[in-house]
């Protein structure tokens, strides 16, 4: 008998253009033989060029969503995304603080079309978010708005400091778990407009692997080899930043 795939819950964002959000999640998770399932926590009117609308759920709605999936199906790794407010931040991290099972926080602020996600009251309320994570997967704009690497140190957390929207042809992502010397990893940078929705696969790819009890840097390891490969798959989609190819993927 095969076992169960790793039930995964993606608490974020609906993204109507498919490339990230939500919708990357299900497409990640899915391609990495995991059970997808989802809290939507915002809706976004967005397509390769830019978000154009957004407009929160509720808290509750967030809430019964979690509470629906957790009471039923269960859940091994949890997703956090665009959340919308500092509302719907304070009751996610209610319903995750008992909840036991590994949660990757991908702290959203900034759209890769540069738009703003997050305003400064739901920036506050990610810290009770950061302290619960099992990792957290600030981008360079992100690690400043926290901080940087002093703050996170500070918070005694681990988290993984990505390095794609720094310049360069080499990328670093690097993980600093507390108490251990960071790993790095380094690789040439993949030239391509199609990039939306990078930091939200990494971020569901590295819960999809922590739920199936993959280490932290096992976990990170696969997750950027995903990345790279559908960063290379991506088919070429709309005149902005256009989607990556998950659906190609194949491990």
């Amino acid at each position: 008998m095969t076992s169960p795939p790793p039930r995964i819950l993606s608490i974020a964002g609906s993204d109507s253009g498919g490339g990230a959000g939500i919708q990357a999640d299900i497409k990640t998770i899915t391609m990495l033989g995991g059970f997808a399932m989802t809290a939507i926590c915002a809706l976004t009117a967005q397509n390769t060029l830019g978000v154009t609308a957004v407009a929160a759920t509720t808290p509750e709605m967030v809430a019964a969503q979690i509470d629906a999936c957790v009471s039923d199906i269960g859940v091994d790794a949890v997703k956090i995304g665009m959340l919308g407010s500092p509302q719907i931040a304070a009751v996610v991290a209610d319903r995750l603080e008992g909840l036991g099972v590994p949660v990757v926080f991908d702290p959203v602020m900034i759209a890769t079309s540069g738009a703003a996600l997050a305003d400064a009251a739901t920036i506050a309320a990610f810290e009770r978010l950061m302290a619960l994570a099992t990792l957290t997967t600030p981008n360079v704009p992100e690690l400043a708005a926290l901080g940087s690497d002093a703050a996170m140190a500070a918070r005694g957390i681990a988290y993984l400091a990505k390095g794609g929207d720094a310049d360069g042809p080499v990328v670093e992502d690097r993980l600093v778990i507390p108490g251990q010397p960071p790993r790095l990893w380094q690789a040439p940078r993949i030239a391509t407009r199609h990039s939306h929705g990078t930091g939200c696969t990494l971020s569901s790819a590295i819960a999809t692997e922590l739920g199936r009890g993959a280490s932290l840097e096992q976990a990170v390891d696969r997750a950027r080899a995903f990345v790279r490969a559908a960063l290379l798959a991506a088919p070429g989609l709309g005149a902005g930043h256009g989607p990556m190819g998950h659906h190609a993927v194949r491990v």
